[in-house]
């Protein structure tokens, strides 16, 4: 990954900068998986419940591929917080994480498929498709299963979602999936060579 610089934002992030902040108290109060994903949640929904803080600059599409921006790591890299961002009808492949995570919706809606190994090891998906709204989060564990495959619900417009990882998610060697459950290992990165300035207080 190529060094990541800082640069100052368009926009009022002071929600980012406290959820990272209240994120970080979190992680130092407790490391139970469950009771990070849980007053997470609340922490990642009251983000996701304001769509005015995020810089125009970590929620460009690509007509490519979605994108995945970094936001934030901790310093310990016990923690991550990117934006994905969706062009319109676009999806990942089915893949992992390795590390628990929290996905909440910011603007537009996603679709989420849930999967599972059988008993010769194929993949099969794991209940019905769920639909996430705009102000909604989600929570995964490989303990109760993080193999899902990811699309922007919406043929026509974008999507953005906020996801926040027990690690620094782009140096996290995971996998995709054949349907025969064949794994092949990938590194994600980042889409961005600068990060947003969350710490510049001056023009308060």
């Amino acid at each position: 990954m190529n060094a990541i610089a800082t640069i100052a934002p368009a926009v009022d992030i002071a929600p980012l900068r406290g959820f990272v902040t209240s994120f970080a108290e979190l992680l130092s109060g407790t490391r139970d998986e469950q009771a990070v994903l849980d007053s997470g949640h609340a922490l990642l929904q009251r983000l996701v419940s304001r769509d005015d803080w995020l810089p125009a600059a970590y929620a460009k599409p690509s007509a490519e591929r979605y994108q995945q921006y970094l936001l934030h790591c901790d310093s310990r890299e016990r923690f991550s917080v990117v934006s994905f961002v969706w062009g319109p009808g676009q999806s990942t492949p089915v893949h992992d994480h390795r590390v628990w995570g929290l996905v909440g919706v910011l603007r537009g809606s996603e679709r989420v498929e849930q999967f599972e190994r059988d008993g010769a090891g194929r993949l099969r998906r794991r209940g019905e498709a769920e639909i996430l709204e705009a102000g909604s989060v989600d929570s995964f564990s490989p303990r109760t299963g993080d193999i899902h495959r990811v699309s922007n619900a919406l043929a026509d417009q974008a999507s953005i979602s906020i996801h926040v990882y027990g690690a620094n998610i782009g140096a996290v060697e995971r996998a995709t999936y054949a349907e025969d459950g064949t794994e092949k290992p990938f590194i994600s990165g980042y889409a961005n060579t600068t990060l947003p300035n969350l710490w510049d207080r001056s023009r308060k």
